[in-house]
Formats: structure tokens, sequence, C-alpha cells
């Protein structure tokens, strides 16, 4: 599950085997989620000997789930023994599942849990694959959307998310819509600009949570190498070729982010771009002191970017008592 299907169309020409061949292995792995080689029963006993050799289809493990309305936390456990997770939400319009692309992460934004847990490596493609594909097992249904958006930053992981992308969204593969997928990036300008000139409807969300560059530098210190006028250009520059809507994630924090002059600065900031606000309630964990903004603070600022003309949205709360904040279950786990 590490290889998309031109690899492994790739992987079949060097052995002079017709290209067909790659439809069948992705059906028999995806569609009839068969994995065991011995069992595909059209590829033939030379290739079957062939994969047997060059490829493994042992599985990451789910170590623990977390379960409670609408949500399941997922705790996974590694070949190497390293841990990450995943959390299933349940929405009106089908399931969809937030992953992981790094064990740990080095972008160290001052809220989150996952910053507290240094990046040990980079997932692999399988490994973001297999996320999807045991939690469809244990639900016994269908995810329709993914969010990349677990812990890790996955433009610091490019090359893996795009291959996983691309087997997800394949017809033969996870057969995921384009628009269902959704990656979320603190802000890697040249990774934004590389993903823009990707020929498919993938979604892209921007971390912001801040309307200006002392405040942001403060909470992401992403923003010292990539400050807001360089990220704001670049998104302009994306939407112009996308012709595609970016997804503002901004997190609630208690009197810190959430003043009404944080929400008319934002608005001013992106007025007039193609552009929504999505408005997060913070999820507490017991190792940083930030606190959540309250109902008032979350609903006031809502308005003032709503008279503003900005497009705005509040994230439903989910997990807030089964440590759905990313990379709390992973933290508390070890």
């Amino acid at each position: 599950m590490n290889y998309t299907p031109q690899m492994l169309q790739d992987y079949l020409a060097q052995k002079g085997i017709k290209s067909f061949k790659q439809k069948q292995i992705y059906e028999w792995i995806y569609q009839k989620k068969i994995y065991d080689f011995d069992l595909f029963s059209n590829v033939g006993k030379t290739l079957i000997n062939d994969l047997k050799k060059d490829f493994s289809l042992d599985f990451i493990k789910i170590e623990k789930v977390l379960e409670a309305p609408l949500v399941k936390k997922f705790l996974f456990r590694l070949k190497d023994g390293e841990k990450i997770e995943a959390v299933l939400m349940e929405h009106d319009y089908g399931l969809s599942v937030c992953i992981s692309s790094q064990v740990g992460c080095n972008m160290t934004c001052a809220f989150c849990e996952s910053g507290r847990l240094k990046k040990k490596r980079n997932l692999q493609t399988y490994e973001m694959v297999e996320q999807i594909i045991l939690i469809e097992a244990y639900i016994k249904k269908r995810i329709s959307h993914v969010v990349i958006m677990g812990i890790g930053e996955p433009f610091d992981n490019y090359d893996n998310v795009i291959n996983f992308i691309t087997i997800i969204n394949d017809a033969k593969g996870l057969a995921i819509g384009s628009r269902h997928i959704t990656v979320s990036t603190c802000g890697i300008v040249p990774k934004i600009k590389e993903f823009m000139n990707l020929d498919w409807q993938v979604n892209l969300a921007i971390s912001l949570h801040a309307p200006n560059d002392t405040l942001r530098s403060q909470l992401m210190p992403v923003n010292k190498v990539y400050n807001i006028p360089t990220l704001i250009d670049a998104l302009k520059e994306y939407i112009a070729k996308t012709n595609r809507r970016v997804t503002i994630e901004y997190v609630m924090l208690n009197m810190v982010n959430d003043r009404e002059s944080d929400a008319m600065e934002l608005a001013k900031l992106l007025k007039g771009m193609n552009v929504y606000v999505n408005l997060i309630p913070y999820n507490e964990t017991a190792h940083i002191e930030f606190k959540k903004s309250s109902k008032e603070r979350i609903d006031k600022f809502f308005n003032t970017l709503k008279k503003a003309g900005i497009n705005v949205t509040i994230r439903k709360e989910f997990g807030g008592n089964i440590k759905a904040a990313c990379g709390q279950l992973r933290s508390e786990s070890d």
C-alpha cells in the first residue's frame, strides 16, 4: 500500500508484465479487501511469488479505541512500536476521518498537544492508507471524507502525503472523491505553491489562528519563516490558479485571540478573498495552559466576521471527553 497506481504499473513493466495487472492487484486489496497474496486468483503464480518477495501486507495495529457519541478516537501502534492516532467523526454528510501524517511534529504550535511530541519520523504512505482501511474494518462502514490534520504537518511529509491522496482517490483504490479530501497545513509556502500546480480538486485548509504577525509568531513558530503577508500572497496565488476556496482554520483561545478587535483585524486581512473561516472551539489538555473560549466569546467573534462579510462557520465540538485533542491520546499512552 506504499505504491500509487503508476508506481505499481512501473514495477510490473520492469518485470515485463502487462499493465492491466495493476488494476487487478488494486481491486484485490482495496475493493475486495483481500490481504493475502496467495488468494489473488487471477494474478498468476509467478507474479504472486514476486509480490510476496517484494511487498508486505502486514498492517499497523489498532491498540486502543475511545468512543463517544458521533466520534471515535483510534490509537495505532506502528511496526517499529511508535504510536499515532486518528479521529472518526459522524456528520450529517457522512463519515469523516482525521488522520496523522507524522510521528510527532516539529512545528511546535504553542496550543497543540502534537507540538509537544517532537517529530521522530514521517509516516510512510501505507501507514496513512492503513489508518483508513483499519477504521473502515472496525466500524464496518465506508469512510466518505478524509482530513489530513492529525499528528504532524502534512507538507513536511509532502511526497508521502501526495502518494497517499493519489491512492485513496483512485477509482480502483479507496475511491474517495478529491473534493472530499482536505489537506491542512500551518503555512509552508513553497509546498502550497507546489500543491496548487497539481491537477486535482483536493481541498486546502490553512491553520492561521491569529490575525497579525506578532500574535501568530507567539503561537506558531512557522510564522517567523513564512509570515502572514507571505502566506496571504501565496493563498491569493493559489486561489487565482485553482479557482478553489481555501478554508482558514482559527482555534478559539480564551483571552488570547478571541477579542472583537482580533475578529475585526481578521476580517480586514481576509476581505475579498475566496475563503471561509472555520472557528474551532479549543480542546483543552492537562499539559497546556490555554483555555477554550466561552460560547459567548465565540458567538461574538462569529457575528463580527459575519457582519464584515466573511464566510464563517463554528466547528461542531467532538470528543472533548475522549482525549480528542490532536496528539492527546498518544501523549497519555506513552
